[in-house]
């Protein structure tokens, strides 16, 4: 069956490449999702797929329910877009001024909805059924994911895989890790209360730019003084605001920036060691201080089994020596709220090209992706799933 689900894939791609433009095309910001979870519904439906709209708010599920009974496995896609303006020299370029599909959820999205076409041709030969996720909001905390299981995505669901194109990564190649592969991301956000005064008079004041700045430079000693080496962490100060005039002493200062962690002990560390520092300092100069620290997403934690499984159905798709074992990422992803339900995997499909310039990396107002990495997502999510149904079914 694999066989020709793959030769029906490839039959389909220029389809993907329509709909992947589409979206590229007309992109929406998270949580402001309308079009696009329309036309997702629109094309499920006209399949004959039993689909379930607002999900959490904006998402859409479909299950496609096989001719014999067994497990459910589900399959995710995310698609919402970025505040950046695309500056690619395209004839799909985004038409929204400001907003731009800079990530690939667009070609996400096209390629689960391809795997749902072929799917759904060859359902009488499934044994059990597999939901598709379609994710609003991935890109902003707290983002659709989280909403969409309280909203009972998961009922039922007994595995989850996911993938992520990744345009800094050669097309044609998978990059898998079981165990954390994604960071849990969290934001801070500190302002200081100083004392404002006449830059001739400092000795009147307390500056709150340079308790601001002793902050900031103390910060960057958490991690290298207080965390194992052996536990990656990152502290990021992304933004430092102060002062109006150059005579002026400001009487606060705002510093925000970001934490990012790949186990709860080190989190729970760096929590209480950035509030101690940001207290001493502020004590020892006569300042005050408040602090709003956000939990952003959990680590991305693959499941031990999932994980295996997902290597040795990539492996049937690219081969053995394109399917790699990587370093964790510091980066976050709201797939960690799936893992936490359900065991699964989320792995990356590498759709970066040199050769046809496409090396920007996500995020990047030029960014894209080599449309031929859909055809890859799509024959390995496939895989996955009829694997995973088969392996069971088998039990």
């Amino acid at each position: 069956m694999l066989d020709k689900i793959y030769n029906r894939l490839n039959e389909l791609y220029p389809e993907m490449i329509e709909k992947r433009r589409y979206f590229h095309m007309n992109p929406e910001l998270s949580f402001k999702e309308v079009r696009t979870p329309k036309k997702i519904a629109e094309f499920l439906q006209m399949l004959g797929i039993e689909v379930r709209t607002g999900v959490g708010g904006r998402g859409v599920v479909g299950v496609i329910r096989g001719g014999n009974p067994g497990k459910t496995v589900a399959l995710r896609a995310d698609f919402d877009a970025l505040p950046i303006q695309d500056e690619k020299d395209v004839d799909y370029k985004s038409q929204v001024p400001g907003v731009m599909h800079a990530c690939g959820h667009d070609a996400h999205t096209a390629t689960l909805l391809a795997v749902a076409k072929v799917l759904c041709e060859y359902r009488e030969e499934l044994s059990g059924n597999i939901v598709l996720l379609h994710q609003f909001a991935e890109e902003v905390s707290p983002g659709g994911a989280k909403a969409m299981i309280e909203d009972g995505c998961l009922d039922g669901v007994d595995a989850i895989f996911g993938t992520h194109l990744w345009s800094t990564l050669p097309v044609g190649e998978v990059h898998y890790r079981s165990g954390s592969i994604m960071a849990a991301s969290d934001r801070f956000d500190i302002t200081i209360k100083g004392k404002g005064g006449h830059g001739a008079a400092p000795h009147e004041t307390v500056d709150s730019i340079v308790v601001g700045s002793t902050i900031v430079k103390e910060l960057q000693q958490i991690v290298s003084r207080n965390i194992n080496p052996l536990k990656p962490a990152v502290v990021t100060v992304g933004s430092f605001h102060a002062g109006e005039a150059f005579n002026v002493i400001a009487d606060h200062a705002k510093i925000i920036g970001t934490v990012r962690t790949l186990d709860i002990d080190t989190q729970d560390l760096i929590i209480d060691k950035l509030e101690k520092v940001i207290k001493g300092t502020c004590e020892s100069n006569g300042a005050t201080y408040s602090l709003d620290y956000q939990k952003g997403y959990p680590v991305v934690y693959n499941h031990e089994n999932e994980t295996n499984l997902l290597v040795a159905s990539a492996r049937q798709v690219v081969g053995e020596d394109r399917v790699k074992e990587i370093d964790p990422m510091m980066g976050g992803e709201d797939f960690a709220y799936y893992l936490e339900k359900v065991p699964g995997t989320f792995f990356f499909t590498g759709a970066g090209n040199v050769e046809k310039d496409i090396i920007y990396p996500h995020h990047h107002p030029k960014f894209d992706i080599d449309e031929e990495a859909m055809i890859v997502a799509a024959k390995v999510l496939v895989t996955c799933a009829i694997n995973y149904l088969r392996e069971t079914d088998e039990l």
